[in-house]
């Protein structure tokens, strides 16, 4: 599996969180690990996580992008590494 680490910014809404977490689940991803703060602005939220999977990254990315509320969607390439299953 392929560890991948995406920073995510979007407008802070009670259901955002969980419409991110059903389209990684949906696309195949399991999250390793996830950090989630309050942005600069009150209204916005980023959120760090790391997630693996076999199915290239870009697959999600592009499916978060599309989400209702979010801003912007970024992959950490460098962080990029092979995992054991």
């Amino acid at each position: 599996m392929m560890q991948h680490q995406l920073s995510i910014e979007a407008r802070f809404r009670p259901e955002i969180l969980e419409r991110i977490l059903r389209v990684i689940r949906h696309r195949g991803f399991q999250i390793c690990t996830m950090h989630m703060a309050a942005g600069t602005g009150s209204d916005n939220i980023n959120i760090e996580m790391t997630v693996a999977s076999l199915r290239p990254v870009d697959l999600l990315s592009t499916q978060l992008t599309k989400l209702m509320d979010v801003a912007s969607v970024q992959i950490q390439q460098q962080t990029t590494q092979q995992i054991s299953a």
